[in-house]
């Protein structure tokens, strides 16, 4: 009889744990138990610099800024605020307002970092977390020196909070 339950439950456990694997937005939301979407974005780049100096040419040829991105898809706060930045009223945001790239980070608060040079090139010496999150002009200035590496609790920010300031940061002087 204890063989029974037993594999009972032992099956029960392996398909909550698949439940809970998700490759998309909606899944993520739908299975997560949080009220955040969440998505995976931190593809490990060839060349993340050539990625951000990219996007700085695409900035400075659309008139916009950069949102630079630094996070890792094993962080929660990172695949939160990759979620929201998906959603259509950020996808409206960004098209309008910037240039977005993400670069993965590694671990940078274990010393497993990885394009840590990214950040220091735009003044930003240390990432006590993820994910960190750099607004620059075309010009490579960074315009939120204050908050570029405060943004490690993105998982508990509301939406609205969230957008207010990206959308502050859009128009703010450096």
């Amino acid at each position: 009889m204890i063989r029974p339950i037993f594999a009972g439950l032992m099956a029960g456990l392996l398909l909550v744990g698949c439940a809970t694997v998700a490759d998309t937005v909606a899944d993520t939301v739908a299975h997560s138990g949080h009220d955040y979407p969440e998505a995976r974005s931190y593809d490990v780049s060839e060349n993340a610099e050539a990625d951000v100096d990219a996007a700085l040419a695409a900035a400075q040829a659309n008139g916009k800024r950069v949102l630079l991105v630094m996070g890792a898809n094993w962080c929660h706060d990172s695949r939160a605020l990759a979620g929201w930045l998906s959603t259509d009223r950020f996808t409206t945001l960004m098209a309008e307002e910037y240039e977005l790239v993400f670069v993965n980070v590694g671990i940078p608060q274990e010393g497993d970092g990885h394009n840590l040079g990214i950040a220091q090139r735009f003044g930003v010496e240390e990432l006590p977390g993820t994910p960190n999150v750099l607004v620059l002009t075309a010009e490579g200035a960074l315009v939120n020196a204050e908050t570029a590496t405060t943004w490690r609790d993105a998982a508990s920010r509301e939406e609205d909070a969230i957008y207010d300031e990206l959308a502050m940061l859009a128009d703010q002087a450096v």
